[in-house]
C-alpha cells in the first residue's frame, strides 16, 4: 500500500514542477528542462517496475541515484536563478517527502530479503 502512497507523492511533486518549469528561459527549456522532465519521468517508471518486481531492492536503489540526479539539477536551477527561491523549496520539500517514503520502502524490502534469507 505504501507504495501506492510514493506513486502518489512523486506525482504531486512532477505536476507542482512541470508548472514551475514554465518559468525557465526559453534557452533551457531543450535542455536543462527536458533533463529535468527526463528524470522525473524516470523515477515514475521506476516506481512502477519496483512496485511490480520481485526483487525491488535493485530497482530502488535505481531510483535513489535518480532523486540524488534530479535534486542537484533543481539546485543547479536555483543557483542559476531560473527557479525562484520559494518554488526550489516546496519543490525541495515535496522531493524530501518523497525520499523519505522511498528509504522506508528501501528499508521494508531490505529486512523481507534478509528474512527470506
Amino acid at each position: 500500500m505504501e507504495n501506492l502512497i510514493i506513486k502518489q507523492k512523486l506525482e504531486d511533486a512532477t505536476q507542482y514542477a512541470y508548472c514551475a518549469f514554465r518559468r525557465f528561459p526559453k534557452s533551457e527549456r531543450f535542455v536543462l528542462v527536458a533533463d529535468l522532465k527526463r528524470s522525473l519521468i524516470r523515477m515514475l517508471e521506476m516506481v512502477i517496475r519496483a512496485n511490480k518486481s520481485r526483487d525491488k531492492l535493485t530497482v530502488l536503489y535505481n531510483i535513489d541515484v535518480e532523486l540524488e540526479v534530479f535534486r542537484s539539477l533543481i539546485r543547479l536551477s536555483m543557483d542559476l536563478k531560473f527557479l525562484p527561491l520559494k518554488q526550489y523549496e516546496i519543490l525541495s520539500n515535496k522531493m524530501a517527502e518523497f525520499g523519505r517514503l522511498l528509504g522506508g520502502w528501501i528499508r521494508q524490502s531490505r529486512e523481507y530479503r534478509q528474512r527470506q534469507g
